[in-house]
């Protein structure tokens, strides 16, 4: 047995899928305690499925309404349910996925010397006149009134408040910087037609992040490194992102590149050159141009979701709310500003959108709600005695592994045959589905396992599992 474990984990593809691509300590993260007795079990879950189109398309209203692949998807799993236009429930799985993109984010943002704040959603009018966005951001700009008539916007975006915030400190020196601030937070935004479920609705969850350096040299290696940071995090989630010159749009400032992961869905038109690997998004070109203004070699037309975005802003905004620092020289300075935003629950959107098929979700490794979905026999069949040995290997995994105590799910719909259990979890996405079967009652018991992000299938002994799943890396 120790002979065909060897052969399966010398397969490419079964390799790729254990290995989770993270280095970083794991950390635990559940619903209820681990261990004997306090299983995690399917039937207690909080997860609408809706598994028919049709289902999914009396909760959206409208047939046009179901745009896209993962906003389908989502729908019929549960991940999401509607809750007013442009706005969505997210439910327990989206939660554990969100939160581990999170715990991922703040890996690479405090790498980088990232400090995270949290600033009010709530976003006083006066702030935004000053730098007349309060005008400029015209309709999308979600604005109310308290009870004493003083007016406010849902935050977009939040360069007026950290600006402000930067600007109260008045004793900061040139050695504190550079500042990197950054928060996860819900932003709005009225969208005059929300579309694509999560990637692109009224409101959503970014990581907005606003850097302060103490000269143009220091902000671009800021810069450089921060985007540098968004490269990484892409390439620990398998996702293939393109960084590409972009607009400034109603951010402003003097240099500005999006991080758009190729796909035909996408609302973006990109062009890429392959032979200086020039990319830009068509706003910043001239419409007539057709060659690389790099090489004058000949561009293709791409399509991409957007999600990532950085500015270089230089001293728009530090030098109206006067956010200074004393120089070298004992003198006060404007502060030079960046910002760098992440969609989280875009990126989660696109990345089902990009990785999965028409009928089944796949995740990023890192991002799958539960790692593990464990499946008994079915009550009453010939194989029911395996049952037993199904909740001992639970045990033994959440014991033996301890970065996927939390992580492994038990479905104990046992009314149902395996196959239909089996088409669910390959529907769910779970990187790894072990089946207690017929071979099972083997001497020694040998489990069906399912790797569902390469389809391969081995069966291996409960040594041979948990050899396997050690490899597994969890956030």
């Amino acid at each position: 047995m120790e002979g065909l474990l060897t052969r399966c984990r010398a397969l490419p593809s079964l390799a790729t899928c254990s290995h989770q691509l993270s280095q970083y300590a794991p950390q635990r993260f559940h619903h209820c305690a681990p261990g004997r007795g306090k299983r995690l079990v399917l039937s207690r879950m909080f997860q609408p499925q809706k598994l028919r189109e049709d289902q999914v398309l009396s909760l959206e209203g409208r047939s046009g309404d179901l745009t896209c692949k993962s906003q389908r998807l989502m729908l019929q799993v549960g991940l999401i349910h509607p809750a007013s236009p442009g706005c969505y429930h997210l439910l327990p799985y989206t939660v554990r996925a969100m939160e581990k993109l999170v715990r991922v984010i703040d890996q690479e943002m405090q790498t980088i010397g990232g400090q995270k704040v949290n600033m009010p959603s709530l976003s006083p009018a006066e702030l935004w006149r000053a730098t007349n966005r309060w005008d400029s951001m015209g309709r999308e700009l979600l604005r109310l009134r308290d009870r004493h008539g003083k007016e406010y916007c849902l935050g977009p975006t939040h360069e007026e408040a950290i600006t402000a915030l930067v600007a109260s400190q008045k004793r900061l020196s040139y050695k504190q910087l550079p500042f990197l601030l950054y928060q996860v937070t819900r932003k709005f935004r009225d969208e005059p037609r929300p579309r694509f479920g999560l990637l692109r609705g009224r409101e959503f969850y970014m990581k907005d992040m606003y850097t302060f350096d103490s000269s143009p040299e220091a902000a671009q290696l800021t810069y450089s490194l921060v985007c540098d940071a968004y490269s990484s995090l892409f390439n620990r989630l398998g996702l293939r992102c393109v960084k590409v010159q972009a607009d400034v749009g109603s951010i402003g400032g003097t240099m500005s590149h999006e991080f758009q992961l190729p796909m035909d869905v996408g609302e973006d038109r990109l062009v890429l050159c392959p032979s200086c690997h020039f990319s830009a998004n068509v706003e910043t070109l001239d419409l007539s141009q057709t060659n690389c203004p790099a090489c004058q070699g000949p561009l293709t037309e791409t399509r991409g979701i957007e999600v990532g975005h950085t500015f270089y802003l230089g001293t728009k905004y530090s030098s109206v709310f006067n956010a200074q620092f004393t120089n070298v020289h004992g003198k006060p300075s404007l502060a030079e500003m960046g910002c760098y935003g992440l969609g989280v629950t875009r990126i989660l959107a696109a990345a089902i959108e990009v990785l999965s098929t028409e009928d089944c979700i796949r995740w990023p490794g890192l991002l799958a709600p539960y790692q593990v979905c464990l499946i008994p026999p079915k009550k009453g069949s010939k194989e029911e005695a395996a049952a037993e040995l199904a909740g001992h290997l639970y045990d033994h995994i959440t014991e033996a592994v301890p970065q996927l105590q939390g992580e492994v799910l038990l479905d104990d719909r046992t009314h149902l045959t395996i196959g239909n259990r089996l088409k669910d979890a390959n529907k769910f996405g779970y990187p790894f589905v072990i089946i207690a079967a017929k071979r099972a009652l083997d001497d020694p018991a040998h489990f069906e396992v399912w790797c569902q992000n390469t389809g391969e299938v081995v069966f291996l002994t409960r040594e041979g599992v948990l050899e396997l799943l050690s490899q597994v890396q969890v956030v």
